[in-house]
């Protein structure tokens, strides 16, 4: 069964049944959930998620642990509600703005863009995807399992970019869409790496330049009788 291009980048959550109205306290609840969950993204955009533990969420949230361990249950379950949050509003700031954008070169075009855009936003902060990739790469787990089905779940999303271009005729026949989305990624992480830890000047002009590099490589070649014309 072939994923559509423009599918979500994970499955879900079934949706809740709604013939009833929440209660009150169910909609307190899941207010402070989230607020809770708000600070705890600060953090671990911060301190990496190692970082967040019960006690430091109380803290920041001004609330006591049992409150905040209601809420969660482990540090486990609360890292990896980070992960998907962070994956949600990724999906909202990048992904479903993008697949708005028509089919090939466009839509790749825009993916990339809204991706460097966010870890422009991230060089004062981090990005979970790439922090949480060094804190968890040597640890099995639960954690590492969320934050691992995340990173797929957006790889997925842009080689399916990449061949949907392909099939367009805006790239090349013979592309390798594995190997695309590899320099397209490395380009990200050296301009996170860049940006964040060397503070060079200019490395976000770098990244797009590298992308225009890569697609030229990989574009379908004009024809010169249509060269000679234009």
């Amino acid at each position: 069964m072939t994923v559509p291009s423009d599918a979500p980048l994970a499955p879900l959550a079934p949706l809740a049944d709604t013939q009833r109205p929440p209660s009150r306290a169910l909609l307190k609840g899941q207010q402070t959930r989230a607020t809770i969950l708000e600070a705890a993204l600060g953090l671990a955009s911060h301190m990496g998620l190692e970082g967040l533990s019960i006690g430091a969420l109380a803290e920041v949230t001004q609330m006591s642990k049992s409150g905040v361990f209601a809420h969660f249950g482990s540090r486990e379950e609360l890292q990896i509600s980070v992960i998907r949050e962070y994956h949600a509003r990724f999906e909202e700031e990048v992904f479903f703005p993008a697949i708005r954008e028509p089919r090939g070169l466009p839509r790749l075009r825009a993916l990339f863009e809204r991706w460097v855009r966010r870890v422009s936003v991230e060089i004062d902060s981090g990005c979970i995807y790439i922090s949480g990739a060094v804190e968890f790469d040597d640890r099995p787990g639960p954690v590492r399992d969320a934050l691992a089905g995340m990173v797929r779940a957006w790889h997925a999303a842009l080689e399916r970019a990449i061949r949907v271009a392909v099939e367009e005729g805006q790239l090349r026949s013979d592309t390798d869409p594995t190997q695309m989305l590899f320099e397209v990624h490395g380009l990200i992480l050296a301009l996170h790496h860049d940006a964040r830890f060397l503070r060079i000047p200019g490395a976000l002009d770098r990244a797009r330049a590298g992308f225009e590099r890569t697609l030229s490589y990989y574009a379908t070649p004009v024809p010169a009788a249509r060269r000679a014309r234009r």
